[in-house]
């Protein structure tokens, strides 16, 4: 499976409610001092999740739902990081890598500056791009949704030869 593009683009968009007694995890990164965590079948990993959609979108392979939707037991309680793995493994059998990804995240608490780094370098492991490669903005919502954390996903996908 290949397309004749060079280039592919995808777009990604995760939300979750949430929730007491949730740990909140964003690109693979628990985030201390959290009072409240995503309220999900899975870990709920937003960021993650994102990219998996993103990435999945670039290729025009649909989006997590129908892969691991979330109305089967085995995906309870499941590490997002297997769900981007999969993704990763169908981007590779179509012949492209993510070159780039930018993401916005949406939270009013706790306050993400402190884990830039982290988080970035997280999801440079993750999808096996330099830091340099990983863009990452945090805004609130100014009030206006303060139950809730929302992440959106670009990414630059390349075709790679064998």
């Amino acid at each position: 499976m290949t397309s004749p593009l060079p280039y592919r683009v995808g777009y990604g968009e995760d939300a979750h409610r949430l929730g007491e007694g949730r740990a909140l995890i964003l690109g693979g990164v628990p985030i201390p001092h959290a009072e409240r965590g995503a309220v999900a079948h899975s870990d709920g990993d937003a960021v993650l999740h994102a990219v998996a959609d993103a990435l999945l979108s670039g290729l025009a392979l649909g989006d997590i739902g129908q892969y691991f939707p979330d109305t089967a037991a085995e995906n309870a309680g499941l590490d997002s990081a297997r769900i981007l793995a999969h993704t990763l493994g169908l981007v590779r059998e179509w012949q492209y890598a993510p070159v780039n990804v930018a993401l916005v995240v949406t939270l009013d608490r706790p306050k993400l500056g402190a884990l830039r780094s982290d988080i970035a370098r997280s999801l440079s492991a993750l999808l096996n791009l330099p830091e340099t490669e990983v863009g990452l903005s945090f805004k609130t919502s100014e009030g206006l949704a303060p139950d809730h954390v929302q992440v959106r996903a670009t990414v630059l996908l390349a075709r790679v030869e064998g």
